[in-house]
């Protein structure tokens, strides 16, 4: 079996590739049905100088075949696709905390946004009910939850979520369902069609308050409706962002943090001796190995999360360059988009 498949770096420089897949006994060839993009992604082809990367990894599938060691699934079931899946057998698994697994299974540097996949039977999680395209919101809902639960937003509490992309979107939706009473989202600006789209989206999310970042000092107004600082900050923006958090946090508060940079500016300044003194915990967010799966394709089911809210845009093989540049750009109004390999 071979599958075309996408992989890229930076400028845009995307390679069409076929490859070559073997279906081990503990294996299972899964043709996809849409992929997501994830924020990834967009840093590869926009900042990524080594070599190319596989793109893609929100995936929603169906069973083709399956390795003569697995029982669980058979051909025609609908799963969504881990893209790191706990191994279930390490000390760490086994003494229940699978977070910390380093044994993964993985999708094998195999792009998911291409034809065909085979992964580990423990990467597949089944689905019904749900039409491919929103099952594969899946994944980014679930690192939303992640990020949310490292929060630990006490009833009612306030949250500052920073960055208002697809990630801090959901975020914002998840910490509403999860109790929260004040949410506050920040966007760079509200001048391209993609931070229009954002700003709107979060609006009618609930968001309690937006902010543009090229606009307005974030500090002071949060500071001006919560003197003492707001009690949950979510990073989800890149890492220079880190700096606004450290200023907003009130007392003993709590910052969870995920956003990244392949632009050389990953390193910020650390006050350690204010940390200390604020009691300021601080959470990394990395949600690999996958754990929040099933909750998240039930809030989608549900429509408790509106995935068709979210996705916005679709493209595949014969645009994807175009698509990219288009969403790297800003010009483009969109909030996620989606790939199809068969369109």
């Amino acid at each position: 079996m071979k599958t075309r498949c996408l992989f890229g770096r930076k400028n845009i420089d995307i390679q069409l590739r076929e490859l070559a897949l073997d279906l081990p006994p503990d294996g299972v060839l899964v043709k996809v049905c849409a992929c997501g993009v994830c924020g990834t992604d967009l840093n590869f082809l926009r900042d990524w100088e080594g070599d190319y990367q596989p793109l893609g990894h929100e995936i929603s599938a169906e069973v083709v075949e399956c390795g003569k060691l697995v029982q669980d699934y058979t051909p025609g079931d609908t799963v969504t696709v881990e893209d790191c899946a706990m191994c279930g057998a390490c000390q760490d698994c086994k003494s229940g905390h699978p977070e910390y697994c380093r044994n993964m299974h993985t999708l094998n540097g195999i792009p998911g946004m291409g034809q065909y996949l085979v992964v580990h039977y423990g990467n597949l999680n089944k689905y019904e009910g749900l039409s491919h395209r929103y099952a594969c919101l899946t994944e980014p809902l679930a690192v939303a939850l992640s990020a949310v639960r490292k929060a630990e937003i006490p009833p009612n509490g306030s949250l500052l979520v920073l960055g208002c992309g697809p990630i801090g979107l959901l975020a914002a939706r998840v910490a509403k369902l999860f109790g929260a009473g004040f949410v506050g989202i920040t966007a760079r600006s509200g001048s391209t069609p993609m931070s229009q789209a954002r700003l709107s989206l979060a609006e009618k999310l609930g968001c309690d308050m937006l902010l543009r970042t090229s606009c307005q000092d974030v500090v002071a107004e949060i500071r001006r409706l919560f003197p003492k600082g707001v009690d949950r900050v979510i990073v989800t923006s890149p890492p220079q962002s880190m700096k606004d958090a450290f200023k907003v946090i009130r007392f003993g508060g709590t910052i969870a943090f995920l956003g990244l940079s392949f632009r050389g500016d990953s390193v910020i300044p650390f006050d350690v001796n204010e940390a200390v003194f604020n009691k300021t915990t601080l959470r990394p967010v990395f949600a690999e190995p996958a754990v929040d799966f099933a909750l998240a394709t039930e809030l989608i089911k549900q429509g408790k999360v509106d995935a068709s809210l979210f996705q916005t845009h679709t493209f595949s093989f014969h645009n994807a360059k175009e698509h990219f540049a288009a969403a790297l750009s800003g010009n483009l109004p969109v909030i996620k988009s989606v790939f199809l390999p068969w369109v």
